[in-house]
């Protein structure tokens, strides 16, 4: 038996499939996974996303060591509410954990990943020597994430009106507390959504009135499916401790400004940058194969690459059920054409396309 969320019984009662995910047991799938990858295209479903760890960040020099820590810069975060994506990297510019940050009243609360939970804890109070700040990991917070395009909508029509109207004004990336509700415009699927921090005996009651409202519960099978459309990395597939921001399509969540902010891993991912202009280190791309077959994990990509043949691997890689064809997310070589995947023997040819493919329910890509 692993760990249970607020949520477990409501999984059972519902008759989810359940495995185990990170040493927690969850909701694969409630009756198709194409049914709910589809209402979250199209309508409105809700995930409970509760195993994940919320950390939060107090004391005087919060900021300061927040900018040490991750590779994205909290400066950023000039007003309560903002939030950021980021990496948090090690002394070798890998990535120990994606996470996202958000601005506070007082200090910052980090989302991070349930399978690094232990990894990050540690690795967080190690860097805090030092400084004076205080690490707060919340496990008496539950997370449930309501996405698509009539998910604002439904929810705003479960709460109070003042509290409604302050939620249909949030921008992407912003977010709001209500005593002890924190609702945020955040999420991991492509579409528009929310995402509810709430105490965890508040969590059954809000599952039920989201059900009632019509909004589909969504086992992480559809959430994969989602995300993978969208063009996330998944930790400890598209990117890990080993593997840079660089080479994994992150470079954009690194802010190299101001240069004299000297946050942990940044000497490492300066020398990956020059690496990757040399062409010595890999790119994180899209694959799409529109003919018969999946595209699974860790088959392997053939590609040309100056009229010589190298090899990449697929790190992510499913069936659309928007598009109708397989597609994935590839670590292969810069610089890459031509590319073929290992089809059970057979060198079958893909295009590569940018590393996201599907947004508000629509193809993105050409």
């Amino acid at each position: 038996m692993g760990l249970r969320t607020p949520l477990y019984q409501k999984h059972v009662d519902a008759g989810a499939k359940l495995v185990d995910f990170g040493g927690w047991d969850m909701p694969i799938q409630y009756k198709s996974l194409i049914e709910e990858h589809n209402a979250v295209r199209q309508h409105a479903g809700v995930f409970d996303v509760s195993h994940m760890t919320v950390v939060d960040i107090d004391g005087v020099d919060a900021s300061k060591w927040l900018r040490y820590l991750l590779a994205n810069d909290v400066q950023k975060l000039d007003e309560v509410g903002r939030a950021l994506y980021s990496g948090m990297l090690n002394d070798n510019g890998g990535v120990v954990d994606d996470l996202i940050v958000y601005r506070r009243a007082q200090g910052y609360r980090l989302v991070v990943n349930c399978g690094t939970r232990e990894k990050d804890l540690s690795w967080m109070n190690v860097k805090a020597q030092g400084f004076e700040v205080s690490i707060t990991e919340r496990p008496d917070l539950a997370i449930l994430a309501i996405h698509g395009p009539e998910s604002i909508s439904k929810v705003c029509a479960l709460l109070a009106p003042e509290l409604a109207e302050k939620v249909q004004a949030l921008g992407n990336f912003r977010s709001l507390e209500d005593q002890q509700w924190f609702i945020a415009r955040t999420g991991y699927t492509g579409e528009r959504g929310l995402e509810l921090i709430i105490p965890n005996e508040d969590a059954p009651a809000l599952w039920d009135s989201l059900l009632a409202a019509n909004i589909a519960p969504i086992g992480l099978g559809a959430r994969d499916t989602l995300r993978l459309e969208a063009g996330m990395n998944l930790y400890g597939h598209d990117m890990d401790e080993d593997t840079s921001p660089i080479a994994a399509n992150m470079e954009q969540t690194i802010a190299w400004e101001p240069s004299d902010r000297q946050f942990i891993g940044r000497p490492a991912v300066e020398q990956h940058k020059i690496d990757l202009a040399a062409g010595k280190l890999p790119i994180l791309t899209g694959l799409v194969l529109e003919e018969r077959g999946v595209l699974r994990e860790g088959l392997r990509v053939v590609c040309e690459v100056n009229g010589v043949e190298k090899e990449g691997v697929i790190t992510s890689g499913t069936f659309s059920p928007t598009l109708k064809h397989s597609i994935a997310l590839a670590r292969i070589p810069a610089g890459s054409v031509n590319c073929r995947v290992d089809l059970r023997g057979k060198l079958t040819p893909v295009r590569i396309v940018k590393p996201n493919f599907v947004r508000f329910g629509k193809k993105i890509f050409e």
